[in-house]
């Protein structure tokens, strides 16, 4: 696998930090050991300037090149899910209930390696900021970094960020211009009915019914209201309701997710939500509450850093072992927040065939580090060159 030979010499290194981390897995903004972990190898590489508790827990590391010019960031996520593990690695989750199901040990270890080399080096101009990003599974950690001023702050012009992707050819990268993650929104639906007996319906007006159809009837939305040609999906994923067999209950409880590629297409979205849930209740002589809440935006690539990095990547391991063309995926990432802020791209990097991501039998594969550290090296050596 081509990748920088100084970076391959520590692979055994970035194999030890990896599962380091992975043993010892943190959620959310409370990434404190993780950090702490990230801050004392920076410090041990030599880089210029750190600075913790950044976007409340995050970290950020800013090596100078040789001579003045811009600074281009690079950026990983650090944080775990509240998912126990069921594989018996010799790295296993040592806290119970967390683990590393989606590689964000694995992105923390490719920028480390980078982050080394870097400052080994210095074979650019300018800076590079390496930005270590607590709570991207939900807490919007990107975006509290972009308010405390990620941007502004350590002059960014631009960002760039690689996810692992099982499925994927180890040795390829993939990305494209434009959406490539969906925005993520959530609802909430109350429905208010009557109880009864339930050997007595006729007394009832039952919400399990009602929550039944507007689940059903939430489906037209896509299949009958959205253009085709736009990527739109509302999932109910949680109805409760009731505490005995015998007994209809008086209220049921329904939530889900919303998600779109289509700027805006959400907002159109949330309104046939309410329109469908509440005159769905209403046939049956229920009321339903709607609460809808927008989470993160779209993700979307510039078109001209996605050619960049797809030619850095090309350079790195063959232009066939690239794709500019990926498909986009519907699923959700907040590293939109700082592509809102500056251009730059979101790329893919080969897994190899494993577990899914999220799934409680998966675990990053360390054979891809060196060249992801790789890539990430290659961008700001392309990007900023000396001379």
């Amino acid at each position: 696998m081509p990748v920088i030979n100084r970076i391959a010499e520590f692979h055994d290194d970035m194999i030890t930090w990896r599962r380091h981390l992975h043993a010892h897995p943190e959620l959310q903004f409370d990434t404190i050991k993780t950090a702490a972990f990230v801050a004392e190898r920076l410090k041990d590489f030599g880089v210029d300037e750190i600075v913790t508790g950044f976007g409340r827990s995050g970290v950020v590391g800013v090596i100078k090149g040789r001579g003045d010019g811009p600074t281009i960031a690079l950026r990983a996520d650090m944080d775990a899910l509240p998912i126990t593990e069921l594989r018996d690695l010799p790295h296993k989750s040592t806290n119970p209930g967390v683990m590393h199901a989606c590689g964000h040990d694995g992105h923390t270890t490719m920028l480390l390696g980078a982050a080394r080399y870097l400052a080994e080096t210095r074979n650019f101009k300018g800076s590079v900021a390496l930005v270590f990003q607590p709570a991207e599974e939900g807490g919007g950690g990107g975006l509290e970094m972009v308010k405390e001023g990620l941007m502004t702050r350590f002059g960014i012009d631009q960002i760039y960020a690689l996810h692992n992707w099982p499925g994927i050819d180890v040795g390829r990268f993939e990305t494209r211009a434009g959406p490539i993650m969906a925005a993520s929104d959530l609802f909430e639906i109350t429905v208010l009915g009557r109880g009864s007996h339930a050997a007595m319906p006729h007394q009832s007006i039952d919400p399990v019914l009602v929550a039944s159809a507007i689940t059903q009837n939430l489906q037209s939305i896509v299949s009958r209201g959205c253009d085709p040609n736009d990527a739109l999906v509302i999932s109910v994923t949680q109805i409760h309701t009731g505490e005995v067999h015998n007994v209809i209950p008086e209220a049921a409880e329904m939530s889900g997710t919303v998600r779109t590629l289509k700027p805006g297409l959400n907002d159109w979205a949330a309104g046939e939500i309410t329109r469908v849930a509440e005159k769905t209740a209403q046939a049956y002589g229920a009321t339903a509450n709607v609460r809808y809440e927008k989470s993160y935006p779209v993700t979307v690539n510039d078109a001209d850093a996605v050619a960049f990095a797809m030619s850095v990547a090309g350079n790195l391991v063959g232009a066939q072992n690239t794709n500019a063309m990926a498909p986009p995926s519907l699923g959700a990432e907040d590293f939109a927040y700082m592509l809102d802020e500056r251009k730059g791209a979101y790329v893919f990097i080969g897994q190899g065939e494993s577990a899914g991501l999220h799934h409680p039998e998966f675990d990053f594969n360390d054979e891809i580090s060196p060249l992801g550290a790789s890539f990430f090296a290659k961008l700001v050596e392309t990007a900023q060159p000396v001379g």
